[in-house]
């Protein structure tokens, strides 16, 4: 080869390499690197608020962030609007399913201090009854029950003793701040339940000093979240008076208001009532449920107390409230 065809074949080479080194080795273009800066930092604080609200009201994620989003990510607005929103669909859906018997439900009691209250409050079906959410709609009824008997300014030289039907119930503040009443939290429930519910009635009783209020609930179920709550199908509160103070007076409250509940009583009668005919109605001369060789008044009598009053409740029971005479 003549010395200008080698000239020109190692041109030609090195000419290629350079360009295929250019291709090669060419500097990548400059990549973007993200920063936490406002709109990351935004970013996962709408989502921990998020994840707060759906923890704290236990609706949808979806219903959460639209809350949020119609909000400007004010929590307690949230919260305020998801509320409103599911009463909302809760009467909506009460309105639907009114007329839809009740049957089912629980009795609720709770006892503080010197007051307790019995209520009832009613479903469709035993299936929902035991749902947690039906059963912290009787604690909110029964909680705002007692705030109402607590409320009453009385004078207490005796006993006192009170009833409300389904309206009254249904207009008394759902808790002590005052913010919507029991039959809002009643279309709440109503709303993620989907069955029609009534908040029936509730009674109340008070006592001063020398009075003591037994109960009983039947098939009781003790609520988690409060633990002086006792729920179950039947329950009774028998009013008793002592003139000392008694070291088994619970034990004693408990065996009477069984027998109410057992034994169905229309009043109290008197220890002279004789065995028999309209005295199986009364309650001291009907015979003692758990030993009925003697009348209920012969088991209380040694025991230094006198039964003055009592109140039952049978869960869907077409019946007015027994109370004693």
């Amino acid at each position: 080869m003549s010395l200008l065809g080698s000239l020109r074949l190692c041109l030609v080479v090195r000419t290629g390499s350079r360009r295929a080194g250019s291709l090669l080795f060419r500097s990548p273009p400059p990549r973007h690197t993200f920063r936490p800066g406002t709109r990351l930092a935004s970013s996962a604080s709408s989502k921990e608020l998020l994840m707060k609200l759906r923890r704290k009201t236990g609706y949808s994620f979806v219903n959460c962030k639209k809350a949020l989003e119609t909000c400007g990510g004010d929590l307690k607005q949230a919260e305020v609007w998801l509320h409103k929103q599911a009463q909302k669909e809760g009467w909506s859906k009460a309105a639907k399913l009114q007329g839809r018997k009740t049957k089912e439900g629980l009795i609720g009691l709770l006892q503080e201090g010197n007051a307790a209250v019995l209520v009832e409050v009613n479903c469709e079906t035993d299936f929902v009854s035991k749902n947690l959410k039906f059963q912290q709609l009787v604690q909110q009824v029964a909680l705002g029950t007692m705030l109402h008997c607590q409320s009453l300014k009385d004078q207490l030289s005796t006993y006192s003793k009170g009833f409300l039907n389904s309206s009254e119930l249904s207009g008394l503040p759902a808790g002590p701040d005052g913010e919507g009443f029991l039959k809002d939290q009643m279309a709440l429930a109503i709303g993620k339940l989907g069955e029609n519910m009534t908040l029936k009635r509730a009674a109340w009783v008070k006592i001063p000093s020398g009075f003591y209020v037994g109960s009983y609930v039947h098939g009781a179920v003790h609520c988690p979240s409060l633990h002086n709550l006792v729920l179950g199908k039947y329950g009774a509160l028998v009013v008793c008076e002592t003139s000392e103070s008694k070291t088994n007076l619970r034990d004693l409250g408990r065996r009477l208001g069984q027998h109410v509940v057992g034994m169905a009583p229309l009043s109290v009668g008197s220890l002279d009532d004789e065995p028999g005919g309209e005295a199986e109605t009364k309650m001291l001369s009907q015979p003692y449920l758990l030993d009925p060789s003697i009348t209920l008044g012969q088991y209380v009598q040694p025991q230094g107390v006198s039964v003055v009053d009592f109140v039952r409740f049978e869960c869907g029971e077409e019946e007015e409230t027994t109370e004693a005479e």
